[in-house]
């Protein structure tokens, strides 16, 4: 099983907000998640994320898709 850490969206019509989740990569966007790792609002440009986690997650093996590995970049976890 690969693990990766990924958005998952939430949120209304063209009102977007996303979790940070690890999940398996057979699973669809909104499906079930491993683990919750912190949010992202696109509007707000608001990032929250959990540090210890996604360093242990990522420490595991688990492969953060493009997107979420900026996030982590500009918040300092990578």
């Amino acid at each position: 099983m690969a693990a990766k850490i990924r958005l998952k969206r939430m949120g209304a019509k063209k009102a977007p907000y996303y979790r940070i989740v690890v999940a398996d990569d057979n699973t669809t966007r909104g499906g079930k998640a491993i683990a919750e790792l912190g949010s992202y609002d696109p509007r707000t440009k608001e990032v929250k994320i959990d540090a210890e986690g996604s360093k242990k997650w990522l420490s595991n093996g688990a492969i953060p898709t493009p997107t979420v590995k900026d996030l982590l970049k500009k918040n300092g976890v990578l």
